[in-house]
């Protein structure tokens, strides 16, 4: 009889362990999977797979531009720089949103030729259980941010920046207001 007893006991600690510990193995795995999204874009980009990263665009973004332009733009940026690597910081998600910390870094080749860096946080949304990157869709990052006050509260928004390499230091890059600016 003491035989049954003991069973409950062991089924029940097994049973309390995974309360205790699945919320922080499922945050784990979220951010495991927003890293790895961030990287597979960055790899994208790096071998210009312009209609892959399309896919990973939120519905909203590939709503509003189809592959073609989409693929197009990044031809005309990829020719002013070049990626070679990319750091990944830290990372926040909170249920179907992540920002990440990154820093991008590779050569600028087009109109000078320096070696540059930019800072930037990268936005991600979780659409279809596939986390979808939005950092350039600001319609979608500020509906994001708007919508989740908390998530926007937990960590400081900076906007991207841009360094060049002057005499072996990191230095901003402001470019001219009217650069973008057709006559």
């Amino acid at each position: 009889m003491k035989n049954k007893q003991a069973k409950p006991k062991p089924l029940l600690l097994i049973i309390l362990t995974s309360l205790v510990f699945l919320p922080h193995a499922a945050r784990a795995s979220d951010e495991s999977d927003v890293r790895s999204t961030v990287q597979q874009v960055f790899d994208q980009l790096r071998t210009r797979d312009y209609s892959s990263l399309y896919d990973v665009l939120p519905s909203s973004a590939r709503a509003r531009m189809s592959r073609d332009r989409f693929s197009k733009a990044l031809q005309r940026a990829q020719e002013m720089y070049v990626l070679d690597r990319l750091d990944v910081g830290a990372v926040r998600v909170t249920g179907n949103l992540a920002v990440v910390d990154t820093v991008l870094y590779g050569r600028v080749v087009n109109p000078i030729q320096a070696e540059g860096k930019i800072v930037v946080q990268q936005y991600l949304v979780r659409e279809d259980g596939r986390w979808r990157v939005a950092t350039g869709d600001q319609s979608t990052v500020k509906k994001f941010l708007a919508s989740n006050p908390a998530f926007r509260k937990g960590f400081q928004i900076r906007p991207p920046r841009i360094y060049i390499k002057q005499d072996n230091k990191w230095v901003e890059f402001s470019p001219p207001r009217d650069a973008g600016r057709r006559g």
